[in-house]
């Protein structure tokens, strides 16, 4: 990656919280999470419940680009279903297309 990332504004522990999240990421159809902050920086290890996940990948994206495979990496069939499960989560939160938000992509560590 040659752009600088700013500092973080969270750690990875906060990364994913979320029980129903948890435990999209360990059947793994969840391998991606979007944060309004950067939790993360790129090689840093997220562990859930026991298991190690690599963060391999981490940009800024706005709202207004998220494709239906965007959300099936959050664990969703299309967009909206995404964006209704966290405009639940958030439910005083703009869904505003020019938002940006943190991408951090993970996998499994072997």
């Amino acid at each position: 990656m040659s752009a600088t990332l700013p500092p973080k504004t969270c750690t990875i522990d906060r990364l994913i919280t979320n029980p129903e999240d948890i435990e999209r990421v360990l059947k793994g159809d969840k391998t991606a999470t979007r944060r309004n902050g950067r939790y993360a920086d790129p090689g840093e290890i997220m562990e859930l419940q026991g298991y190690r996940f690599e963060v391999y990948h981490v940009y800024q994206q706005s709202l207004g680009e998220l494709t239906d495979q965007d959300a099936q990496s959050e664990g969703f069939s299309s967009v909206d279903a995404y964006k209704d499960h966290i405009l639940s989560l958030h439910p005083k939160m703009p869904w505003l297309p020019q938002m940006k938000v943190w991408v951090h992509e993970f996998r499994p560590v072997k």
